[in-house]
């Protein structure tokens, strides 16, 4: 969490130098008065500057759609959103036309700006949040479709005994892949290989 502590003649002198080094405004930060200013004896003697410590407010909800609203706009596209902060996830869905774009060829464009997003909400943060970013519900879809293709793909595997090697995929998109088959009788799952290559292998028990 970002903060700055800062004195000066007044309080409110303090707080104006605390928001120019944080670089943010006033409305975004908690102020807190560790010393009030004080003139001393004739005005002159044991005179005492103002102490502030300002505290950025932590929204990541906020940063969020911020940051998204900064670049969806240099793509010359329009959007809603709607967020949820759950535990230590974030979840972020983007509504509006279009949005195809955000979701590139199998979700690449969707992931990176998902990782993009975690940099902007994580930044200063003490405690990691995780980011789900989804558009037009392409998150469930695509649970479903690497399901179905897991389960028939075990078959596969189970009728020919030959081992099946998957196209490499994002860490998310893997973890579906082997909890789709960690309780099946006949195949077992790991993965091979480095990011961003990294792939899931079907294999007999």
């Amino acid at each position: 969490m970002r903060f700055t502590e800062k004195t000066a003649k007044t309080v409110e002198e303090a707080v104006k130098i605390a928001l120019e080094e944080l670089k943010v405004a006033q409305d975004k930060v908690e102020i807190e008065v560790l010393e009030a200013p004080s003139k001393g004896i004739f005005g002159l003697i044991g005179t005492k500057q103002a102490r502030v410590k300002v505290t950025v407010i932590d929204n990541p909800q906020e940063a969020a759609v911020e940051f998204l609203k900064d670049v969806l706009k240099t793509m010359g596209l329009e959007a809603q959103y709607k967020t949820k902060l759950k535990g230590e996830t974030l979840y972020v869905d983007v509504f509006g036309k279009d949005m195809g774009i955000l979701i590139g060829r199998r979700g690449q464009t969707l992931d990176s700006l998902q990782y993009l997003v975690s940099l902007v909400v994580n930044k200063d943060r003490e405690n990691y949040l995780r980011v789900v970013l989804d558009t037009e519900d392409y998150r469930r879809k695509r649970e479903q479709t690497l399901i179905r293709l897991a389960n028939r793909l075990a078959q596969k595997v189970r009728t020919s005994r030959k081992d099946i090697v998957l196209e490499p995929m994002n860490p998310y998109e893997r973890r579906i892949i082997h909890s789709a088959l960690q309780n099946h009788p006949h195949v077992e799952t790991r993965s091979h290989g480095e990011e961003p290559y990294r792939k899931v292998i079907i294999t007999v028990k």
